[in-house]
């Protein structure tokens, strides 16, 4: 690893004595500060809307220091984990500040997660409270069940969800009672200090705990303010789920905007139309499954929407048809990329004027790349994993993404040996595999993984998924590799059609041999539901294991 140089010493000449840091000149940076500010300036302006009730800045700030108050004298400070299984709810965003103000760390966990594998997660991260919301009773019973060492468990009882059952001593309300609205919180000392918990996928073994650090989520915050464009007081709409890499920094960067936040417990085509109407939604973000909702949804859920609106668009690499679709139902997308190490978001496909007067498609094809490093993460590359040496901006050489900066992980809870392979060389090794084109944009071809070896040659299976996404009868794409005796591998396509819509592996394969080499053709095509996560990420994993044996299934 590189040698970090410490440059806090004593500098020669007029610059020497007397010039240094401070309490003057000098606070660590942590995005908690941003909510005091909001409060302070604009105590009125609605915060957070959900359902028929809305709470401005400054009772959002009271109801975190109650939040902060309340786990402080439940036992709960510096070096704990306080963990929250919720969807898109106020107590949701409440715990981004109200959990890190005790010097505490916060765990969001994913929703759509078995018993077992939240069980394993409370364990490895230590979680002495968990917060859960009761739509998800059923599972965390379980998943409580199978714990040597019970957390105190706090429910959300939110009276927009019927069901469930309550597991804790306390609903969340009820929680909040114990604590004080003027608990005086203390910023965090170390700025490099934890702030979050976050579990990769663990598509292959555990999940690895990221750990990530107050500076990091203070800048990508702001990073995603100023890479936006977004103007101050803007309408911010929940769409993508607040347990997935903490929004993306979006809970911090929308008390530094003092915008408002717009819940939604689930993601639904009409009631995101429905919430941009009725609120005026200016930015939204989301994964392409979110988008592609929207663009297949019917004409008449847009009616008397007259506004522009914002979208932040990533996870698997976007099919330009995306893109395209979104602009031409008067969305304007942008691309961004990152990674749970990195909070989310750390590069940005950035825009150029000139780009505006091309086709709608070519347009399209250059605003779905990866782009640069966003403003606030120092470095992003395309380097040889083995040399480390950089790839030539020839949009052919194929090397391996990565990160150098602030916005990047503290590293791996209770893995030190992943955390110096992943820093190897002094930059964060992504995994992904790209190229770097000749205006120095970065595009991805693939995962290393997903990379389909067959009869000695590389096909991404990004490059086939765009293409075939272009069939006017697909609806959503994932094209892995499936062991061939002749070839080694051949690509596996599975596919499914919008609604109303018909087609033939016949025709899929067809419309493919007209824009591909005919080696990059799926051999087999198959149809039906592709299994996703919960952030609207293809399962290539269980892609993998389906294509052994995979025959064509017609629709």
């Amino acid at each position: 690893m590189d040698t970090i140089v410490n440059t806090n010493v004593r500098r020669a000449g007029p610059y020497g004595a007397g010039l240094g840091r401070t309490q003057a000149n000098y606070a660590p940076l942590s995005p908690l500060s941003f909510l005091p500010k909001a409060a302070a300036v604009y105590p009125n302006r609605i915060a957070i809307v959900h359902g028929e009730w809305r709470r401005t800045w400054a009772e959002t700030y009271a109801r975190c220091r109650r939040l902060a108050s309340a786990l402080v004298q439940r036992g709960v400070g510096p070096g704990d984990t306080v963990a929250v299984v919720a969807p898109n709810v106020p107590a949701m965003y409440e715990a981004h500040f109200g959990v890190p103000m005790t010097g505490a760390v916060l765990n969001t966990l994913n929703i759509r997660l078995d018993a077992e594998a939240i069980a394993f997660q409370l364990t490895h991260g230590e979680a002495k409270v968990v917060i859960t919301d009761r739509e998800y009773s059923d599972v965390m019973r379980r998943a409580l069940a199978l714990l040597e060492r019970h957390p105190l468990v706090i429910d959300i009882d939110d009276p927009l969800y019927e069901g469930g059952i309550l597991l804790g001593a306390k609903d969340y309300e009820a929680f909040l009672e114990e604590g004080d609205p003027g608990f005086a919180w203390v910023p965090p000392e170390d700025e490099f200090g934890p702030i979050a918990l976050n579990y990769t996928s663990g598509t292959t073994g555990n999940p690895k705990g990221v750990v990530t650090h107050h500076r990091g989520a203070y800048l990508n915050a702001m990073s995603q303010i100023v890479s936006w464009g977004m103007p101050a007081h803007s309408v911010y709409l929940w769409t993508l789920p607040m347990f997935h890499c903490n929004g993306w920094c979006f809970p911090w960067a929308m008390a530094a905007n003092a915008g408002t936040n717009v819940c939604l417990r689930r993601v639904d085509a009409r009631l995101i139309f429905e919430a941009v109407r009725a609120h005026g939604v200016t930015h939204m973000c989301g994964a392409p499954i979110v988008y592609n909702l929207m663009i297949n949804a019917p004409a008449g859920l847009r009616d008397g929407i007259g506004h522009k609106v914002s979208g932040f668009i990533a996870g698997s690499a976007p099919p330009a048809s995306t893109i395209e679709g979104m602009e031409g139902i008067g969305f304007d997308i942008t691309h961004v990329y990152g990674l749970t190490e990195t909070y989310g978001p750390a590069s940005v496909c950035a825009k150029q004027a000139e780009w505006s007067s091309l086709p709608l498609a070519e347009r399209a094809r250059l605003n779905a790349r990866q782009g640069v490093a966003s403003p606030m993460q120092e470095a992003m590359t395309v380097l040889d994993p083995t040399t480390m040496e950089p790839v030539p901006p020839d949009g052919e050489t194929i090397g391996e993404i990565m990160f150098r900066g602030n916005i990047t992980m503290n590293g791996y809870l209770k893995n030190p040996s992943a955390t110096e392979e992943a820093f190897a060389g002094g930059w964060f090794h992504t995994g992904d595999l790209a190229v770097i084109e000749p205006d120095g944009y970065v595009r991805i071809k693939d995962r290393s993984k997903d990379v389909i070896i067959s009869g000695g040659e590389n096909i991404s299976s990004i490059e086939v998924e765009d293409v075939m996404h272009r069939h006017p009868a697909v609806d959503a794409v994932a094209v892995v590799a499936k062991p061939d005796q002749r070839w080694g591998e051949v690509p596996c396509a599975f596919v499914e059609l919008k609604p109303g819509k018909t087609a033939t592996a016949a025709e899929i394969r067809k419309f493919c041999r007209e824009q591909m080499a005919g080696y990059k053709v799926p051999k087999i095509v198959v149809f039906g539901p592709i299994p996703k996560t919960s952030t609207g990420k293809i399962q290539k994993f269980r892609l993998r294991e389906l294509a052994k044996t995979a025959e064509e299934i017609m629709p």
